[in-house]
């Protein structure tokens, strides 16, 4: 998996590109949704990691990142129910499918059940340039996980700041 920092920075990055003015609100939803796949983490004291509930299998599907849009915008935009409603739910359901996306460019697991429930295969990019996070804090702040960050500033960090300065750009050639 790449780490809660590159699903989120990718999250952020998004929401600050292709919507003029996002909300605090709005852009933190969209974290959240791009970093939950990964508490199926949590499946690993139930069932096995190639599981359907396993780590990286439903949770991680653009099936499940509709249906955590959905949920999400339902209850967190309650008084702005009818405003900009789709474009919330594609936001949200774009932040979510992208921690699938990038965890397929990642170095290790078993793959991604991305088309889960109507493919239980797990898959990954032909391209895998991004260093797998290890799971678990105490993992992550070691050596393993500064080649994890260095990783992610090359393959994730760099390719956000230049999506945002091309949004940035065409913005004000546009106004």
């Amino acid at each position: 998996m790449a780490s809660a920092f590159g699903h989120a920075l990718v999250a952020i990055t998004a929401g600050k590109s292709f919507f003029r003015e996002p909300t605090f609100k709005f852009v933190f939803w969209g974290c959240v949704c791009s970093v939950f796949p990964d508490l199926d983490v949590i499946m690993f004291n139930f069932v096995p990691y190639e599981h359907f509930f396993g780590h990286r299998g439903f949770f991680h599907s653009l099936v499940f990142c509709l249906i955590l849009a959905v949920i999400i915008d339902f209850f967190a935009f309650t008084k702005e129910r009818n405003s900009g409603r789709i474009m919330r739910i594609i936001y949200l359901f774009l932040c979510g499918a992208s921690h699938g996306l990038l965890d397929m460019l990642t170095s290790g697991g078993l793959g991604i059940a991305i088309l889960s429930p109507f493919d239980d295969n797990r898959y990954f990019f032909p391209w895998r340039p991004i260093k797998v996070s290890p799971i678990g804090i105490a993992h992550f702040f070691s050596q393993k996980g500064i080649r994890v960050l260095k990783s992610e500033f090359v393959w994730i960090a760099l390719p956000c700041v230049a999506c945002y300065l091309i949004s940035v750009f065409l913005r004000k050639r546009s106004s």
